[in-house]
């Protein structure tokens, strides 16, 4: 995958992540699409390293998809213990 489709999964992983973790973060939306994007590429790293699951040149596969979001919610709770609470 290029570049811009890690970024637009890493937007779609952290909106999700967001869904499956609502409250407040610190960082508001900005932060938490910093923190897709970048749980995408972390998720598919360790995907790639780790777990034999070579990261495809398909957008659609299932399993970059749940890595991409895994990361990101790791990321984004890890985020929450850091800098702040949720539920303020």
């Amino acid at each position: 995958m290029s570049i811009i489709a890690w970024i637009i999964l890493g937007l779609l992983a952290g909106a999700i992540a967001k869904f499956l973790l609502p409250g407040r973060d610190p960082g508001g939306f900005i932060g938490t699409t910093v923190i897709g994007i970048a749980g995408a590429f972390i998720g598919g790293w360790i995907s790639a390293r780790w777990l034999d699951h070579p990261v495809t040149k398909d957008f659609y596969d299932g399993a970059t998809w749940a890595a991409a979001i895994g990361g990101s919610l790791v990321l984004l709770i890890g985020y929450r213990i850091l800098c702040g609470h949720s539920r303020d």
